[in-house]
């Protein structure tokens, strides 16, 4: 099975556009979770729309599938201007921020997804742009090389990123406001599973969606696609309301456990435990045990596995914890 492929991934897929565009609230008082960032960004927009001035720009990060693109929507309807959305692997020459931002009208928002991946070229150009408002434009070769500064319209800028680490210092520094978003409690992705299966027309009930949200790993996206499988299970093999049993049955032939651990997360750590009795392990041996690219995993796999505290991460390599042992029913035996 691809990382991609995999139902309880929290990378954007192809699926997830037509969910998530559907889904998507479109004010704060309908963005469930999130409250700190809402309070704060609420304040924030009230001010901005008083004195006619664009936002702060905002840096918006945390792991995939948590809001941050439908963040940055609601941010440009609460302000009532128009948003452009691109990301940093898009833009692949300065020339083309340039012609992205000299469209932009006064106080619109540009949003940029993936902005660690932005190139240093790139990230130069935009030092100035967000900053005063201009951008240098560099014309001819060598000696005859000419700069023309050319003014830009006051805008606001939002940056996503999944690595708020991979940024550089003089980027981070000059955004206003800096946000981490968290991961959902259970109640908080019950309430987006009804909201969804209300929008949808899903007949739910509540201990349904409240199997639903045990296990999507925090992550908003996430129980949106278990939504949506859950819903074709009660239709060909229920009477199409989603139940608690309905749900867990439904889940349990789709291997999504009750911590919303996969097969791909039970290999990891039954390699860890069975296979290298417990850790420490190298990421390199691990991803080559389970057939995998060691980047994937540690991108991938492992943010759950240490948030649920069943891995550790040490400087010889990572280990399985006892907590880890008692999910998967195998003794442990201190070291």
């Amino acid at each position: 099975m691809e990382m991609d492929d995999r139902l309880i991934t929290s990378t954007f897929t192809n699926e997830d556009e037509d969910i998530e565009n559907s889904l998507r609230p479109r004010h704060l008082c309908d963005y469930v979770g999130q409250e700190k960032a809402k309070e704060n960004l609420e304040v924030f927009i009230q001010a901005a729309k008083m004195r006619e001035e664009p936002l702060d720009h905002i840096l918006l990060y945390g792991p995939p599938g948590l809001g941050k693109t439908t963040l940055a929507s609601i941010i440009s309807n609460e302000m009532g201007v128009n948003i452009r959305v691109t990301s940093g692997p898009a833009i692949e020459r300065p020339g083309d921020l340039a012609a992205i931002i000299s469209n932009l009208n006064t106080n619109d928002i540009l949003f940029i997804d993936e902005i660690h991946r932005l190139s240093r070229s790139v990230e130069e150009i935009l030092y100035p742009a967000m900053e005063d408002f201009v951008i240098d434009i560099v014309y001819g070769k060598g000696v005859s090389a000419k700069t023309v500064r050319v003014a830009l319209p006051k805008f606001t800028l939002i940056g996503a990123t999944t690595r708020a680490g991979m940024l550089s210092s003089p980027l981070r520094d000059r955004f206003g406001y800096i946000s981490r978003l968290e991961m959902y409690t259970k109640e908080e992705l019950s309430s987006i599973v009804e909201r969804s299966a209300s929008i949808l027309n899903i007949p739910i009930e509540k201990d349904g969606a409240e199997e639903i949200a045990m296990r999507s790993r925090g992550t908003p996206r996430i129980a949106n696609r278990l939504l949506k499988r859950v819903r074709d299970y009660a239709q060909i093999k229920g009477d199409g309301i989603i139940t608690k049993k309905l749900a867990d049955t439904a889940l349990d032939m789709m291997e999504v456990d009750k911590l919303g651990l996969d097969n791909i997360d039970r290999r990891i750590l039954t390699t860890i435990i069975k296979n290298f009795a417990g850790g420490p392990v190298g990421l390199e041996t691990i991803a080559a045990s389970i057939g995998e690219e060691s980047n994937t995993v540690e991108d991938v796999c492992e943010p759950y596995l240490l948030q649920i505290g069943f891995i550790n991460r040490t400087p010889r390599g990572r280990c399985a914890t006892k907590l880890a042992y008692d999910y998967m029913g195998i003794p442990f035996e201190e070291k």
